[in-house]
């Protein structure tokens, strides 16, 4: 099998100075591309700056004869959006990757949880996506190609305790990373979504004396993949955790067609309603929102209850 490279590639990596971001960085250098490293430095919270993580990522990165350079812009305004993106196109002349790693976590119970804490966290994982996307985007799509990553979670997907924020944020990551990979299509930018779990500082305060192996290592090929030009997917989500690689998708069971309905009707076929035999899945390119809407008028043009 022959090694997958980045010669002559360009990527811009946010939250790139610890952790999962420093992972991708480093592996990405190590094939070839030239890698802006944007990281603000700041506490678990958001709070603060520090340069020298991201620094190290470069100066290791440069140590091993490749290229990079450094990023302490935020993500989390739409300035910081435009010089992060702005720091690869002065310095390289282009943008051919985006990986949206940087996030926070600011927890307490959704009772508690003040407007503050909400949008602090809102503001860096899924404004500071559209923020870089925004200024990215064009720029991909002018070139004619593009390969953007972007971060969700299992909490996200699932939810989870005393992080709403967190989230609500990472289930709006998946609809702005469709929406980029419909509008994308015709001029091969591809968008996909990374689902990872990894003990980083993420992980600060929880019991993972259990855990398997769960290294950042053990996610950054399937980023590395999804950031490569052989990437065949566009639209989808990969889950990576402990050495398990995952496609996770959004499914429709084939539910109940009547041509009226009644709460009361409602609560009758709710078993038939939920019934996941022939589940299926729409795709998001090439058109899965107009699929599911063929398919939902499909039983309506029978004209006889259906299910």
């Amino acid at each position: 099998m022959s090694e997958l490279r980045f010669d002559d590639r360009v990527a811009v990596i946010t939250g790139g100075g610890r952790g999962l971001g420093r992972e991708y960085a480093l592996l990405l250098a190590s094939r070839g591309a030239k890698v802006v490293v944007n990281d603000v430095g700041g506490n678990l919270g958001g709070e603060g700056a520090d340069s020298g993580p991201a620094d190290q990522v470069v100066r290791e990165i440069l140590a091993a004869g490749g290229q990079a350079v450094l990023s302490t812009d935020s993500v989390a305004t739409v300035t910081g959006g435009r010089a992060i993106i702005g720091a690869a196109l002065d310095n390289f002349g282009r943008i051919d990757i985006l990986i949206h790693n940087a996030g926070n976590v600011r927890r307490a119970p959704l009772a508690e949880m003040s407007y503050h804490d909400f949008d602090a966290v809102l503001d860096v994982h899924l404004r500071g996506a559209f923020h870089v996307v925004r200024e990215a985007f064009p720029e991909m799509c002018a070139a004619g190609y593009g390969r953007i990553v972007l971060t969700s979670s299992i909490g996200g997907l699932y939810g989870n305790r005393d992080v709403a924020n967190y989230g609500v944020s990472k289930a709006g990551i998946i609809g702005l990373s469709n929406v980029a990979a419909i509008e994308g299509a015709p001029s091969d930018v591809k968008c996909n979504v990374i689902v990872p779990a990894a003990v980083t500082r993420m992980a600060e305060g929880l019991d993972t004396s259990a855990y398997p192996p769960m290294g950042a290592d053990l996610v950054a090929p399937a980023v590395g993949w999804l950031a490569h030009e052989s990437c065949s997917i566009t639209g989808e989500m990969l889950v990576a955790i402990a050495g398990r690689i995952a496609r996770a998708y959004i499914a429709e069971t084939p539910g109940v067609y009547r041509p009226s309905w009644t709460i009361e009707e409602v609560g009758a076929q709710i078993d038939a309603i939920r019934d996941t035999t022939g589940s299926m899945a729409f795709p998001v390119v090439p058109d899965g929102h107009a699929d599911h809407i063929r398919y939902s008028f499909g039983m309506a043009a029978q004209g006889v209850p259906h299910g």
